[in-house]
């Protein structure tokens, strides 16, 4: 058999009390030997269910119905193993998973022990699979870690997961994968929730190491950008079936199913029109008499002389972190969050905070919200009449009207939504809060909110568990607009959604921006994300802003090396655009003190936001002309 794995007619079926439900309708594919395959779909197609039966880890409740998993094993000389015929807990299905076939899944702590040591599981894995010594096992493992970018891989054999980094944990996972030299490598949505910086890197060591250990990839992702920058082959699923399969030229260049089509069309680019919207595959609808889209709040008409509704000056917050043990000394240090942030937001627009985790942008938004008290700085927030409002000092009964004026958005709804609470109490609690005491009054209204963002108001009385990823997210969207805030503070509203449903939320923002005349403040690290819906851009790095601008001026034209490295990781579903890698991989991005002059931070040079023009404002030495700060354009090296 020239293909390492072929699945044919595949069909997995779940045993549930109300029914049986067919999860795989009979799906084909290869994988062919040192290449990469990627099933693409919706959350719910299937594509995790098709992994599952060929590593023979499938819940107790499903079953393989019908189909084979035919793998040849390059231990056995190329025998082919009917992996679907293969009991799961047999001898002979532990010794290929792990070793001859492994995965890596999409939240590394959910696959890693936070009770023992990266070393310890590691090792873990060589010990079932090899007949090794400890102390070679404790070697392997160490260099695996190196292989797979650890900096310093002796300290890291000896930390625990939650000591590491997203990006990190990741990696720990796929050392921990790729220890054994497997022959097949599954990556289930490895990098959706990872910052598109360390996204990037972790598909190049993907690709280095596939090229390294002659290794196949299944690699499962909704994200076509993704797709278009590492695979070979690609699938594409819809409800457990195979809608449409090829090379990475026939999907991307001679696209045939409307499936496929829409899923290319609700994809954020760089190159959209100033009007044009993302095509969900489903757009949300609203019941034309809508009383909060027909009676909405009374707002401010806004003029071009308004002072802005948001201002943040000179921000700044540090967090004590506290060494040492019982039987260590104790000792303390101060980690410095947020640095000397000013901006300002004006009444209407959609200000875009862009940065990789760590950077300070949530602890930002929590000190303008005031879960968190700054060291020094002031926030100024103005009313529908313009008048000034100093946020740090307001107690009592004036912070709990402010926070009825400023709202926020979880990143993570499910999280953020009390599991005991059905949607009609989650929405009307901050109604109920705020004085509307009557139920009836309260239930309407809540109704009505569920209608704004596309939710059937005949399931008010579920609960967050029973909803998708991306009804939940509509969930947290109708709770924040529930007191018809003046600003909302969106914190990563649609990092871990597929991008059809991720394309419904960012046309519901847009659409509810204009039609309710709301301020947001829009935090992402997805650049197209952020170039889709924000009218004006600030990017972050290492708690300190780098640069400023108009969104049309930004993408043109970059001037920070922190943000020409945001762009260039933003892996775009356009075959004549792959990821250019050079930044990220010299491991200069996110370091103040690598960039170079101009720009470097460090205790020789005081620094200051510099005007380019246009708006366009860029953190720079004390001292430095504009005319002298270098200014390549992107298009252009593009």
């Amino acid at each position: 058999m020239n293909d390492l794995l072929q699945v044919k007619d595949l069909r997995v079926a779940f045993k549930l009390p109300e029914g049986t439900l067919n999860a795989v309708k009979g799906v084909s594919f290869r994988i062919p030997r040192g290449k990469t395959v990627s099933l693409v779909g919706e959350s719910g197609s299937g594509k995790s269910v098709v992994s599952q039966a060929i590593m023979g880890i499938l819940p107790k409740v499903a079953e393989i119905a019908g189909g084979e998993i035919l793998f040849s094993d390059p231990v056995k000389h190329g025998e082919v193993l009917d992996l679907a015929r293969i009991h799961p807990d047999s001898k002979q299905m532990r010794q290929i998973r792990g070793g001859r076939i492994s995965m890596v899944f999409q939240e590394p702590m959910t696959s890693l022990s936070p009770v023992h040591t990266v070393g310890n599981q590691i090792c873990e894995a060589l010990e079932l699979h090899r007949a090794i010594s400890a102390a070679q096992a404790l070697e392997l493992a160490t260099d695996m870690l190196r292989m797979v970018g650890f900096p310093d891989p002796i300290r890291a054999m000896r930390t625990y997961p939650f000591e590491l980094s997203g990006g990190l944990r990741q990696r720990a996972v796929i050392a921990m994968a790729l220890v054994c030299h497997p022959a097949l490598l599954i990556a289930d949505e490895p990098t959706t929730a990872l910052d598109v910086t360390i996204q990037a890197q972790i598909l190049k060591l993907i690709k280095d190491l596939q090229s390294e250990l002659d290794m196949s990839v299944l690699m499962i992702t909704h994200d076509l950008g993704v797709v278009a920058n590492m695979a070979d082959e690609v699938v594409v699923m819809y409800h457990g079936e195979v809608m449409e399969s090829g090379t990475l030229e026939d999907i991307f260049r001679r696209a045939e199913h409307p499936y496929l089509k829409a899923l290319l069309h609700a994809v954020p680019r760089f190159d959209m029109k100033p009007d044009e919207r993302l095509k969900p595959i489903r757009e949300i609808e609203h019941h034309p008499d809508n009383p909060i889209l027909k009676a909405k709040r009374q707002r401010r008409i806004i003029c071009e002389d308004d002072p802005p509704l948001l201002e943040v000056n000179n921000i700044s917050k540090s967090f004590t972190i506290r060494k040492g043990g019982f039987f260590s000394q104790k000792s303390t240090e101060k980690a410095l969050a947020v640095d000397d942030i000013s901006f300002f937001v004006n009444r209407g627009e959609c200000l875009g905070l862009v940065g990789e985790s760590g950077c300070g942008k949530t602890t930002l938004s929590k000190i303008i919200m005031r879960a968190l008290k700054p060291d020094q700085g002031s926030i100024i927030f103005r009313d529908q009449e313009n008048n000034p409002t100093d946020v740090l000092a307001l107690e009592k009964k004036n912070l709990f009207d402010f926070r009825e004026r400023v709202q926020f958005m979880f990143q993570d709804p499910y999280s953020s939504l009390n599991p005991r609470m059905t949607v009609q109490e989650l929405i009307g609690e901050p109604l109920l809060i705020h004085g509307m005491k009557d139920p009836k009054e309260r239930r309407r209204y809540v109704e009505s909110l569920m209608d704004v963002v596309g939710l059937a108001p005949m399931h008010i009385n579920r609960y967050p568990h029973s909803f998708s990823g991306g009804q939940r997210q509509r969930i947290g969207i109708a709770r924040a607009l529930a007191l018809q805030p003046d600003l909302l503070i969106c914190d990563e509203p649609v990092s871990a959604l597929d991008v059809s449903i991720q394309a419904q939320v960012l046309n519901l923002l847009k659409d509810l921006k204009a039609a309710l005349g709301l301020t947001y403040i829009f935090i992402s690290h997805n650049l197209a994300v952020i170039d889709y819906i924000a009218d004006r851009i600030i990017v972050m790095c290492r708690g300190r802003l780098v640069e400023s601008a108009p969104k049309e001026l930004l993408f043109k034209n970059p001037v920070h090396p922190y943000t020409r490295a945001l762009v260039s990781a933003v892996p775009d579903p356009d075959l004549d655009h792959p990821l250019d890698l050079k930044d990220l991989l010299e491991g200069k991005a996110s370091v103040p003190e690598n960039w170079p002059a101009p720009f470097t931070v460090n205790d020789q040079h005081e620094m200051t936001m510099v005007a380019l023009g246009g708006g366009h404002y860029v953190r720079v030495h004390k001292g430095t002309d504009s005319t002298a700060i270098p200014q390549p354009d992107m298009r252009e090296n593009a």
